[in-house]
């Protein structure tokens, strides 16, 4: 028994408290990510709505619906020009992104993504000026057959990224993240599609932002109920208010989507266009969780405390 004041043990005190939560002088444990904003959420947004874009043109070249598809290989061209300045950007000289070239690293998810958004680009980009020119439509053709293919893992991939980080709010969301990446990418990209294309021409538009928008919430939800004190900085702070924001908006405009989307114009591109504000919204609240979790060292030390508690107790160690 601790000593009381004076020296004196015991005489009636009240037992010591457990100890509240502390740290080294209650600095950080890990560093801040020095990546830059805007510049990266909005690349994790137009990737995601880039990769969608592709694979939602490729469906419409393939049913023939030629307004769709010139609007989608118009998206995914400028979704990865747009994402490819804003990673330059955040790197701060061109030709570090082209020295990511130079060797393919399996292990690193930044490697990997580099190998998949050079050719995106390259292929989404030929697709896109074979449709607005018409010129070597057979060449347009397997460019956007390409661009397809590396459509999902442009998609998908950052989320990867940032969950190959010791960052709390990420890492321990890795395998929720990427549904939530796709989900929201998903979501874009039919409601960009939506905006731009007639109510009669825009049913698989609408369809991917049903399937999107179900997919993104109930990854998130999952986040949520299953990943304990690292999921806390979703919920709190700007980071909470950003995606609380962001999954409200996307309900509304999905609702709207599959009950009158089909047959009201402005309804359509107004639920388009939330759709598209919710999965940015999406991306700088993920961003944001997880400079809050990286922040504050209780992200850190709890949950490894509470791991170590777990494995002591199941190994009777």
């Amino acid at each position: 028994m601790r000593s009381g004041p004076h020296g004196a043990r015991g005489q009636g005190q009240d037992p010591v408290p457990p100890a509240d939560f502390t740290t080294y002088y209650g600095k950080q444990i890990i560093k801040t990510p020095t990546w830059k904003t805007p510049d990266v959420p909005l690349y994790l947004f137009l990737g995601g709505m880039a990769g969608a874009s592709a694979l939602l043109a490729e469906g419409a070249a393939l049913t023939g619906d030629q307004r769709l598809e010139r609007v989608t290989r118009v998206a995914a061209a400028a979704g990865a020009a747009g994402g490819t300045v804003a990673l330059v950007h955040d790197l701060g000289r061109p030709e570090r992104f082209l020295h990511m070239l130079r060797v393919l690293k399996p292990t690193s998810p930044l490697s990997v993504g580099s190998f998949i958004l050079a050719p995106f680009s390259a292929f989404s980009s030929a697709a896109a000026a074979s449709e607005l020119t018409g010129r070597l439509p057979r060449l347009g053709r397997l460019a956007g057959l390409g661009a397809a293919a590396f459509g999902p893992p442009l998609a998908t991939y950052t989320a990867a990224l940032v969950a190959d980080t010791a960052v709390p709010a990420w890492h321990d969301a890795h395998r929720e993240l990427p549904f939530v990446f796709a989900g929201s990418g998903a979501n874009a990209a039919g409601g960009l599609a939506m905006i731009f294309t007639p109510v009669d021409q825009a049913s698989p538009a609408r369809r991917m932002v049903v399937a999107g928008a179900a997919l993104e919430i109930a990854a998130a939800e999952t986040i949520l109920k299953q990943r304990g004190l690292s999921a806390e900085p979703y919920r709190i702070g700007r980071a909470g208010r950003l995606m609380s924001t962001a999954r409200a908006m996307t309900a509304a405009a999905t609702v709207a989507t599959a009950v009158l989307g089909r047959r009201s114009r402005a309804v359509s591109v107004l639920a388009g266009a939330t759709c598209v504000t919710a999965s940015v919204l999406t991306r700088f609240g993920v961003f944001e969780a997880g400079l809050q979790s990286a922040r504050d060292p209780k992200y850190v030390v709890v949950p490894q405390k509470e791991r170590l508690a777990q494995r002591r107790e199941s190994t009777g160690v």
